[in-house]
């Protein structure tokens, strides 16, 4: 068997089951090719075009098929099994202590969209909500002059957190620590950063059994998803530096975002997934409101 055949049917066969995506894959070509890849131990860039008449020999091919046939029977993300996730082209260790990483701030990051509004002043840094400390590792790779703290509620999400900053050679620079909120994170920060949990009620009654492997504390965000939003938006003002600006991450709760505070006026950052993802706020503009 050769590498396009064995792509093809392990394609074939994720197609056929009722997967559902979204956790550092969307569709169910780059699942399989994740999968079939990282079990073959085979770069997740290699060109498989160029390779499609590799031979793959049967213990291989066997190993391939029962990684798949896990995935299909356990609906556990892509990311548990493999413990690994990439952002931007950097590598994360994932188990299921913290949420599979995917924030839309990893763009913003990598690309400068945060960049305008920070500037020679920008010094200490907050990634609220770490999770697997990925937006701080990638806060301290983007910005070498910063200072950045990585700060959540779960103590075993900061467990892989430590593990993602020590294989980084980052602990210099990225402190760790156990804060509800920003408790204990008093400041004052030039930026933070904060993908919350922020799935209303409702969303989260319909999650699939992929999202549902996660730990519901870093999904949830009650009602109407604002929950920890409404403390950190009370709570930001006097936490941030003069010059200081939060960018939050939403997903698709702008509805309800803009429902909870009709007095903000947020400027929008533009992701891959829209202008309706991802919002800034500046010291001034939450003082305002």
């Amino acid at each position: 068997m050769n590498l396009q055949e064995l792509m093809a049917r392990a394609e074939a066969r994720l197609a056929s089951a009722p997967l559902a995506y979204g956790q550092g894959t969307t569709n169910v070509r780059d699942e399989a090719a994740w999968l079939v890849l990282w079990r073959l131990g085979l770069p997740l860039d290699t060109d498989l075009d160029a390779h499609a008449a590799d031979t793959v020999d049967a213990d291989a091919a066997a190993a391939v098929d029962a990684l798949i046939e896990r995935r299909i029977a356990t609906r556990e993300p892509a990311a548990y099994l493999t413990q690994e996730a990439w952002l931007q082209g950097v590598p994360f260790y994932v188990d299921r202590r913290a949420i599979v990483p995917r924030s839309f701030i990893a763009e913003l990051i990598a690309d400068g969209g945060i960049d305008p509004w920070l500037s020679d002043d920008t010094v200490r840094v907050l990634d609220l909500c770490t999770g697997n400390g990925s937006l701080a590792v990638l806060a301290a790779l983007a910005w070498p002059e910063v200072r950045v703290t990585g700060a959540d509620l779960s103590p075993e999400a900061l467990q892989v957190a430590r593990i993602n900053v020590d294989r980084h050679g980052l602990a210099d620079r990225i402190a760790l620590v156990a804060s509800d909120g920003l408790a204990a994170c008093p400041g004052p920060w030039d930026l933070i950063l904060c993908n919350p949990p922020y799935v209303n009620a409702r969303s989260m009654a319909e999650l699939p059994p992929e999202f549902r492997a996660e730990p519901a504390l870093a999904l949830a965000g009650g009602a109407d998803g604002m929950d920890f939003v409404r403390a950190l938006l009370r709570d930001a003002p006097a936490r941030l530096s003069p010059h200081g600006v939060l960018v939050l991450e939403i997903g698709h709760e702008r509805a309800h975002f803009e429902a909870a505070f009709p007095a903000l006026n947020p400027v929008w950052l533009s992701t891959s997934a829209g202008d309706d993802q991802v919002l800034l706020l500046t010291r001034d503009a939450l003082e305002a409101a």
